[in-house]
Formats: structure tokens, C-alpha cells, sequence
């Protein structure tokens, strides 16, 4: 796991030294243990060293005997299996992310849909003039382009386009819309004018004249859903599952588990344990005192239960009032998910011991786990509002135009719980669930890996049918049928709780100094009427998403936009950003 970024000059001239270190200085703490520069006619790539596998000969740019020359932000999970179907190549290293290099050499720009793991790419191909950028279908990886008049840029994150000079810090109003009303926004663009995204799966071509080819690998198998009998379901799961995890521990540095209490990572947890027969470091987070929802008693138990170790951390007021400027700061595409502040905490503290951590993200999304899937189902969804049709401040408006455009992209032969997930796959999870995830873990130089992410998986998963994913009382049920045989002190029949601190109460203690400071924070007070900031804090105990969007945009734009370093606590960030 790393960071990347580059450039391509339009004009032919050499990129300016002083922006590639601006880039690669800004992208340093995603690879804190070794760095690599080449520049080559109009184009650099750099590169920044998180070291996972090949610890020796790893090292980035890898080089094709072409001259093409590849960096990477990832990991390639079948990367053994693919140097075997090359047997013959004359491979340099034993770096994971060669393999895709030499695909590229026989296959073009094709050479993504072969792989199976995390990544974003860069490919620097001068016989053929041209840069070419992969993301993974899922979008696990981040990875962000701007285009000018004289130049393309690239890097794994917004932040370090900005530091190098390009783009905007001036927030796109409708971005900043869908972020107050959705929690994160949606498509190529991002809320810094200029800066896109690369989409999850897609590969695109950069030559002098322009983005020349876009290529678009799907996430998801086409088709509705398909009949399977509920034993051949069981031992099927059972398959793909153990087969994800076993590929997703390939690592060559120490390896554990953020274990939250919930059915999801109790799941992984038992096939990290028949997988390795070794005790498993776990990391779980909870709140000091009452409130919230607080399952590391639960996870404390099924540790003990699976022969686990499991380490307690503990988040309190002070923890949120002394770390949420510092958090925001991490988060610079930004996600109001309050989950953003138990996983910057566990990031942190499995940097002391882990390189590699597994975690549940996207079994609620393929397995159906969330209510909304659920209303989705017949007779259901004719008496229950479409998913995501109010915001968190209320009303419809354009913030939704983006949401509606991705359910307008589904396929017609979906069914309905397909196409709500679907939906969420393709922006709900990439821009709000898997940014949260690489920016807290990157921030502290530690990789997060997501077994439920992986094609095998969502080949099997996605095509059930509606009634194995989704019933009257629960989600996730062939999942949790299949936790009820292989790990049966999991309660895999519990109702879903959520990995939820509690941030209005936390909020609530200080609403009015809150409600003030916010307010007059220059970006709210641009978008949002005093009247109803006050009313989100005066309700945070009841109503924690509103007031937390709020805080959370303040935060985020006193040090993104306005520039405020992110050293003192909520009421300094907020203090000096009202005084200019």
C-alpha cells in the first residue's frame, strides 16, 4: 500500500521538480517506509512506499523491457496465480504489482480486468506516448486526475494536487449540497473544482491531446438474480468466503482484525482463524461511559470464544474535542460519516503493531444488510419512500441529482433489492464508506483490507436471490446461516447495530458554544442559515447526523479550504476560523 502521483506535460517540456516534491511530500504518510521519482521526457511518476510484500526488491517504478514504467497503490491478491499462468516471463522482482505491468505489455489497456485485489495504477508508456490509470471495481483504492491546458496530474489524494498548485480549494456548491444532504458526494467530480475522480473500474488513457480511451470494468455480474437451493447456497458461501480471506492474508508483515462485536467482522474473524490455525490480533473500539453503541464486550467475548486476542481502545469527549480538527484534516474528500472518528483511533493504534488489518466493509452492500433493502422487497416497496429521498437537513433539491443518475444507470432486469444495492456500490460505498477507511488507516501508514470486496465474492453474492439476502425482520441471511453453523457463539441472528460513537451526546455537552462557533464559521455561514444550525445542535442528542454534518464541514473546510492548521482543539480550529 502506497501513495502515487505524476504528471504529463501537453507540451513535451520536463515537469517542474519543485511540484513533484510538493506532490511526493504531500502523499508521504501513505508510504513512510521508502520513496521513488522517475522522470523521463514530459512525464513523472512518484512513488511512496508502504511495504507489504517483497520487502526486498519491491521498490517502485517497476519497469517493463518496452521502457513502460508502472507505480502503484495496492495490492494484487492473485498475484501468485498470475505469475504461474505467466510462466516464462522474465520478472524482475517479487513485487505483487508486476504481474500487472507485464499484463499491460500483452494485452493493452485491458490488462485491469485480470486482476484481483486493490489498486490504483499508473503506467507510464513512452514507445506509445501515452499514461494510462486504473482504479479497482470497487474503488477500495483511491485515485484522483486534473486536467489543464498544459499539463495532466494525478495523485491518491485531492489534497496533494491542491499542495502542487492545481485545482481549486473553492467548493463546487453542488457538491457541497450532496455533502450536508447525503454525508459524501457522488460521480468523477469532487467537491474541488477541476479535481476528478478516477471511477471504481475504470482505466483511462491519457495522451497529449487529451483523455483518448476510457475503459470500465464492472464490479457486479450482470443479470437478475438466480435460483440457488438453500444447501448448495451454504456450502457455496462457505467456499468463496474462506478462499477470500486466505488470499486477502497474503502479506509478508504482522496482520490482525478490527473486530467491531457485529456479525460482519465476527464472520472474518472465524475465517482468519480456519485459514491460519494461528491466534488473531484483533483491535476494537468503544466509548468512555455510557451511551453510544458500545459492543466491545461482545467483541471481547468472541475473541475469547475464537482463541483471539483482542486489544481495547477507549474514545471519549476529550478524545472528540482534542482530534475531530485532526480527523477532518485526514478526510479531504470529505465523508460526514461519524464512523470516521473509532476508525481514525483504531488506525492509530494498530500502527504501533500492524501493518495489515482485515475489516468488514461490503458485506452489507453484496449480502443485503441495511433497511433500506429490505423496503425494497414486494409489497414492501410500494409503501415506502425511495432510498435517500430526504436529506440529513431535510427536503429534496438537485443535491439528489447524482444518486438519481446512478439509479437511472441500473439495469433494467435488476430486481429491486439489487438495484438499491447496486446504487450504493457504486457511490455510497466508494465515496463515503472506502474513503473514510484509506484515509484514517493511510494516515497513520496502515493498510485496511476488505474480504467482501473481492469478484469471487460478489459473483456469487450478488446474484442470490432477494429472499436469501433479505426478510421481514433481518438482512444478511444467508450470511448469518452460514455464521450460525461455523461460529455459533457469534449470535448471528442479533439485529444490526452499527459502528456508532456517541457524538451527539458528545456535541449536546457544548451545543450552544457549538451552535455559535459554527455558524459563524465562513463556509457554514455561506451555505447553511444560523437559525438552522442552531436548531441541528439544540437536537444533536436526539438528531446526531445533522449537527455532526455541520461540525464536520466547519471542520473540514477551516483546514482544506481556509488553510487552518489542524493542531488545536474544535474550539480553536473554530475561533480562528471565524476571525479570518
Amino acid at each position: 500500500m502506497c501513495g502515487i502521483a505524476g504528471v504529463m506535460m501537453r507540451d513535451g517540456t520536463a515537469p517542474d521538480p519543485a511540484v513533484l516534491d510538493r506532490l511526493q511530500a504531500a502523499i508521504a504518510h501513505r508510504g513512510p517506509d521508502g520513496h521513488g521519482r522517475l522522470v523521463r521526457g514530459p512525464v513523472a511518476l512518484v512513488h511512496n512506499r508502504l511495504a507489504i510484500i517483497d520487502l526486498v526488491t519491491g521498490d517502485q517504478p517497476l519497469f517493463a523491457p518496452s521502457g513502460a514504467a508502472l507505480v502503484a497503490n495496492g495490492e494484487i491478491y492473485n498475484n501468485p496465480e498470475l505469475r504461474q499462468a505467466m510462466a516464462g516471463t522474465a520478472f524482475r522482482t517479487g513485487s505483487d504489482c508486476e504481474p500487472a505491468l507485464w499484463l499491460y505489455e500483452a494485452g493493452g489497456t485491458g490488462f485491469a480486468d485480470r486482476l484481483r485485489g486493490m489498486y490504483a495504477i499508473a503506467i507510464d508508456d513512452p514507445p506509445r506516448g501515452r499514461l494510462v490509470l486504473a482504479r479497482d471495481p470497487f474503488g477500495i483504492k483511491p485515485l484522483y486526475y486534473i486536467t489543464t491546458p498544459s499539463l495532466f496530474a494525478f495523485a491518491s489524494e485531492p489534497q496533494a494536487l491542491l499542495a502542487a498548485g492545481f485545482g481549486s480549494r473553492v467548493p463546487d456548491e453542488r457538491a457541497r449540497a450532496e455533502l450536508l444532504a447525503l454525508k459524501f458526494t457522488t460521480g468523477s467530480a469532487t467537491i474541488f473544482p477541476g479535481i476528478h475522480r478516477v471511477l471504481p473500474g475504470e482505466t483511462l488513457v491519457f495522451e497529449p491531446s487529451g483523455i483518448v480511451e476510457r475503459r470500465h470494468r464492472a464490479a457486479l455480474p450482470p443479470g437478475p438474480p438466480e435460483p440457488i437451493a438453500a444447501g448448495d447456497a451454504l456450502r457455496r458461501l462457505d467456499q468463496v468466503l474462506l478462499d477470500s480471506v486466505s488470499v486477502h492474508l497474503r502479506s509478508d508483515v504482522p496482520y490482525g482484525l478490527f473486530l467491531s462485536g457485529g456479525i460482519d467482522s465476527a464472520a472474518v474473524l472465524a475465517l482468519m482463524s480456519r485459514a491460519t490455525g494461528q491466534r488473531i490480533q484483533a483491535l476494537t473500539c468503544g466509548w468512555e461511559g455510557a451511551g453510544g453503541i458500545d459492543e466491545t464486550a461482545e467483541a471481547a467475548r468472541l475473541a475469547t470464544a475464537m482463541g483471539a486476542e483482542c486489544h481495547r481502545l477507549e474514545m471519549g469527549p476529550a478524545d472528540f474535542w482534542r482530534l475531530a480538527p485532526r480527523i477532518a484534516a485526514a478526510i479531504d474528500d470529505p465523508t460526514a460519516d461519524a464512523a470516521v472518528l473509532p476508525t481514525w483511533m483504531l488506525g492509530r493504534a494498530a500502527a504501533g503493531s500492524l501493518k495489515v488489518t482485515l475489516c468488514g466493509e461490503g458485506a452489507d452492500e453484496l449480502f443485503g444488510g441495511y433497511s433500506r433493502y429490505r423496503k425494497r422487497r414486494a409489497p414492501w416497496r410500494w409503501l415506502t419512500r425511495r432510498p435517500r429521498s430526504k436529506g440529513v437537513l431535510g427536503g429534496a433539491g438537485p443535491w439528489r441529482e447524482g444518486i438519481a443518475a446512478a439509479e437511472a444507470a441500473v439495469a433494467g432486469d435488476r430486481s429491486a433489492v439489487q438495484a438499491a444495492q447496486e446504487v450504493d456500490i457504486a457511490e455510497w460505498l466508494p465515496n463515503d464508506l472506502l474513503t473514510k477507511l484509506d484515509r484514517c488507516l493511510m494516515a497513520h501508514g496502515v493498510e485496511g483490507r476488505t474480504p467482501f470486496l473481492d469478484p469471487v465474492v460478489a459473483e456469487f453474492a450478488f446474484r442470490l436471490p432477494d429472499a436469501r439476502k433479505v426478510g421481514l425482520r433481518f438482512g444478511k441471511l444467508l450470511l448469518r446461516d452460514w455464521l450460525a453453523g461455523a461460529f455459533p457463539q457469534a449470535g448471528a441472528y442479533a439485529r444490526k447495530k452499527g459502528f456508532k460513537p456517541p457524538v451527539g451526546a458528545w456535541m449536546q455537552a457544548r451545543g450552544d458554544l457549538l451552535a455559535r462557533l459554527v455558524a459563524a464559521q465562513p463556509g457554514v455561514a455561506a451555505a447553511v442559515p444560523a437559525a438552522t444550525v442552531a436548531a441541528a445542535f439544540a437536537a444533536a442528542d436526539r438528531d446526531s447526523q445533522r449537527a455532526w454534518s455541520l461540525l464536520f464541514y466547519a471542520l473540514w473546510h477551516s483546514h482544506h479550504v481556509l488553510g487552518l492548521p489542524a493542531e488545536g482543539d474544535i474550539g480553536d480550529t473554530l475561533s480562528a476560523a471565524a476571525r479570518g
